[in-house]
């Protein structure tokens, strides 16, 4: 009796053991069947009085919106370069004040991630669109956030000759205000385009900017983010090396040849006649010279391969002994 008490009793706990497990696993397959609530993004805009937002300009100025969308303007907060180099610098809130709009300092926040419309023309105007949007259509408004490339443009014949930005770039697409670099620049270099575009360097795709705007990557680091663009227009070495390395030995070549070439421009023809007939008695003479000589040195080996010869064949000679054999009969 005892013993089938004691059966009955395992078999209840395998029963009850039996049963959870079915259970648990049930309830593990319901979780992992249930559709995840992706948590909710975080909100980097912050509302700041007086700014509406680009979707508000959109509105009204749609055809603007679409051509600024894509831009590196639009992206400046959320392209990953940024979000990386930026956390390489341990996310500086300095870098706030050119990749948001309307940052403010003191409190931290911002109206809007990227330059967005607000960021060039100011918080939103209550009377507009009666009374347009301000602007300040100069490289000032540029160098707020662009200091190194208008730094660059004053130092240019551009900045000296006070081209403004605008008349290259449009400030809503960030494109050339013509359908190629080249075709930019000779809306007002009109002659140096004209010989530009029968030259080598057209021909093999090149357009000005390859040579007058030429930044090396390999050789430039970026100083807080920062990066030369190329904006004095001045032509360097190292924008003709990165095509021409084969021709950079040859540098002082053509420099020994350009002062050759400079010696006889200033030669009269007799002095330069009588300086290649010398030239050529003096080749002459030294092929004279080297078939003697050869001639000199077949003799002379000839004597010395015959002294060798004999005295080898002396030495050898003496050192020759006749041994007599004998067969026993």
């Amino acid at each position: 009796m005892k013993k089938i008490k004691a059966i009955q009793k395992h078999r209840g706990l395998l029963v009850f053991g039996f049963v959870f497990s079915i259970c648990m696993l049930i309830a593990t397959l319901l979780t992992v069947a249930k559709p995840v609530t992706a948590a909710p993004a975080a909100q980097p805009v912050y509302q700041v009085p007086g700014f509406a937002g680009s979707q508000s300009c959109a509105q009204c100025h749609e055809n603007i919106h679409t051509a600024w969308i894509g831009t590196r303007h639009a992206q400046a907060f959320s392209a990953p370069i940024f979000q990386r180099d930026w956390t390489e610098l341990g996310s500086q809130v300095s870098c706030l004040e050119c990749h948001t709009t309307g940052y403010d300092a003191q409190t931290g926040k911002y109206a809007e991630t990227g330059v967005t419309c607000e960021a060039c023309h100011g918080p939103f105007q209550p009377d507009h669109p009666e009374a347009p949007m301000p602007i300040t259509p100069n490289a000032d408004l540029c160098d707020s956030c662009h200091t190194t490339t208008t730094n660059e443009w004053r130092a240019s014949v551009h900045g000296q000759q006070g081209i403004q930005c605008q008349a290259c770039h449009n400030p809503h697409s960030q494109t050339p205000k013509a359908d190629s670099v080249t075709g930019l620049c000779t809306t007002c270099h009109q002659e140096r385009g004209g010989s530009f575009t029968h030259s080598t360097h057209a021909n093999a795709g090149l357009e000005c900017s390859n040579c007058h705007m030429f930044t090396n990557p390999r050789t430039t680091d970026p100083i807080q983010g920062l990066v030369p663009t190329g904006h004095t227009f001045s032509v360097g070495s190292d924008a003709c090396i990165a095509c021409h390395q084969d021709t950079v030995h040859t540098r002082d070549e053509i420099v020994k040849l350009s002062g050759e070439v400079a010696l006889l421009e200033t030669i009269d023809t007799a002095t330069l006649e009588q300086t290649v007939q010398t030239q050529e008695q003096q080749i002459n003479d030294l092929k004279a010279q080297s078939t003697n000589r050869l001639y000199i040195g077949l003799a002379q080996g000839a004597i010395v391969g015959l002294l060798t010869g004999g005295a080898a064949a002396w030495v050898v000679s003496r050192g020759i002994r006749v041994v007599e054999v004998k067969e026993d009969e």
